[in-house]
């Protein structure tokens, strides 16, 4: 990076350190759950911060009762929730360590949300 003109060298350092640290992020949103329910909590889905579904909880007690067409309902709302639950949460990390630069002028980064 020697030779580069003005602040070019710090800039570039800079963007690998927001690189190492986006790394780090994806690595503790793979850890990280939301959650989301349907139906007054038949259906809950759990998903991680890298938008993957974990887990799918359908109350007992209604299996019995509602009708198949009503649970793939409430399932896929719980399911579509928690995504969204996921994707703002990683939204929030990434502003945190970009400093907003996700926006640039509508311009946005590349590969970032």
């Amino acid at each position: 990076m020697k030779g580069l003109p003005g602040n070019m060298d710090q800039i570039l350092k800079e963007a690998q350190k927001m690189q190492e640290r986006m790394a780090a992020m994806e690595e503790e949103l793979a850890h990280e759950t939301v959650e989301a329910s349907a139906g007054g909590g038949i259906v809950t889905v759990v998903a991680n911060g890298k938008q993957e579904i974990l887990k799918i909880r359908i109350d007992p007690q209604v299996v019995d009762k509602a009708d198949v067409e009503m649970l793939e309902d409430l399932i896929l709302a719980a399911v579509n929730e928690a995504r969204a639950k996921a994707q703002q949460m990683m939204k929030e990390r990434l502003a945190k360590i970009t400093g907003g630069l996700g926006g640039l002028g509508g311009l946005g980064l590349p590969g970032l949300m």
